[in-house]
């Protein structure tokens, strides 16, 4: 017994103690590695949210997907949230929400496509290696154009909203005349998705759409397009959805 108690007591003494130097010189690494990996950490979290966002987008795309094909079903047309008839404009980039295309008409469509293409992509340049040059809606403030696009489930909804953003609010009819008539999309889309909301995971994000009208009849009819995207950067997060 007096061996073994005489081997502990050894033990206890070897033990030695991290000097001032040791603390630190170690405190000093940790230090390091923090700031190395809080960069990382920070990629990591954007883009986590850019994902989320991105199948956010998706849930509303496909919502509209069956909300076309239900109207299609039913009105023997399909149509997307907000519009009364499949070839009405849904937000504006004249503020034209609500008119309709005339028969076999694309002026309205191919102004509208390009005026989002404008927002979301920026211009395109063909030749031998094609490509957008960058959108010009890349910012919740943008005023210019934040007030051609709409709210998907309504300003006066508990969806987060940014401030300053500078939607259309479809909320209230035009007076001008029944053909601009603001049909309150956003109620549609809460039907679609059983009256919850759904909030960007960005600080100022929060999702917003557009509809190109279609036009047409019979074997000439030309569907409507549905634009999504997120307002925390509508030209880096989108989706389009042509039937």
């Amino acid at each position: 017994m007096k061996h073994i108690l005489n081997k502990v007591i050894r033990n206890v003494k070897s033990i030695k103690g991290s000097s001032l130097a040791e603390f630190a010189t170690t405190t000093a690494l940790m230090a390091t590695l923090a700031a190395t990996a809080a960069p990382k950490l920070s990629e990591m979290a954007e883009g986590s949210k850019q994902e989320k966002t991105m199948n956010e987008i998706d849930k509303i795309i496909q919502q509209g997907q069956q909300f076309y094909q239900d109207t299609a079903d039913l009105e023997g047309r399909g149509r997307f949230p907000g519009q009364g008839r499949f070839d009405m404009v849904v937000g504006g980039g004249t503020g034209i929400h609500g008119t309709r295309s005339a028969t076999n008409d694309t002026t309205l469509r191919n102004s509208e496509n390009a005026d989002i293409e404008g927002d979301l992509f920026g211009t395109y340049t063909a030749g031998n290696d094609p490509e957008w040059s960058g959108g010009l809606y890349n910012h919740f403030e943008a005023a210019d154009r934040s007030i051609a696009w709409v709210s998907v489930f309504g300003l006066s909804s508990e969806a987060k909203k940014p401030v300053n953003h500078g939607l259309q609010d479809d909320d209230q009819p035009d007076t001008d005349s029944d053909e601009h008539d603001k049909n309150g999309g956003h109620a549609d889309w809460l039907t679609a998705f059983g009256g919850e909301t759904m909030d960007s995971p960005y600080q100022d994000g929060h999702y917003i759409y557009r509809v190109v009208p279609g036009y047409g009849s019979g074997n000439t009819v030309v569907p409507p397009i549905l634009y999504v995207a997120d307002i925390e950067n509508p030209a880096n997060f989108n989706a389009v959805l042509m039937p």
